[in-house]
């Protein structure tokens, strides 16, 4: 089975965290789940986002999610995915130099990469995706189109698969999105 890497930091999307990560194991995987300038057995605050008829979503307080493992000791050569939920982490895990050259390093060695929601701002950030199709939080739509990708407009339950990549709206996706990935894991 395969070793697969989730970047993440406080307040990444709950269920955007928690589900991959749960789901993968069940299906056999090995999953570490990192946050820079954290350690193993630390915790990161997660958010919970819903969509409750507002113009955008509403935010609350999530779990607090131990992590499993360094950042500062892995290496993408020791795995063969990478995985980014969205949420607010993303945000701010984009300025760090270190996570985009990390996300950079998996791009080059044609290893899948799954984002889903605001996880598009890293791929963007990272200047991985001009000619792909990638699907993100609609409010992800001007970075992603400026980083050179078509921006695939889907129902927040649906996923898309271009070359490496598998992305997708939002946590309603996770079907869709985690099964995508999963045949790349194959």
């Amino acid at each position: 089975m395969a070793k697969v890497l989730i970047i993440a930091g406080d307040f990444v999307e709950d269920y955007e965290l928690m589900v991959p990560f749960q789901a993968l194991q069940m299906l056999g995987h090995r999953v570490d789940v990192v946050c820079p300038e954290k350690l193993k057995g630390e915790q990161i605050k997660t958010a919970i986002h819903d969509f409750e008829g507002d113009q955008t979503y509403t935010e609350k307080v999530g779990h607090n999610f131990t992590l499993n493992h360094s950042f500062h000791t892995v290496h993408s050569t020791q795995y063969d995915a990478l995985l980014i939920p969205g949420g607010r982490a993303p945000e701010y895990l984009r300025l760090n130099p270190e996570v985009i050259i990390l996300v950079q390093a998996f791009y080059q060695d044609n290893k899948p990469i799954a984002a889903i929601c605001h996880g598009a701002q890293l791929l963007t950030a990272a200047n991985i995706i001009e000619g792909q199709q990638i699907s993100a939080y609609p409010a992800c739509q001007p970075e992603v189109e400026l980083a050179g990708a078509t921006y695939v407009a889907l129902e927040m339950d649906q996923a898309v698969t271009s070359g490496q990549f598998v992305t997708a709206p939002a946590w309603p996706a996770h079907p869709a999105w985690l099964a995508q990935f999963n045949q790349q894991l194959a």
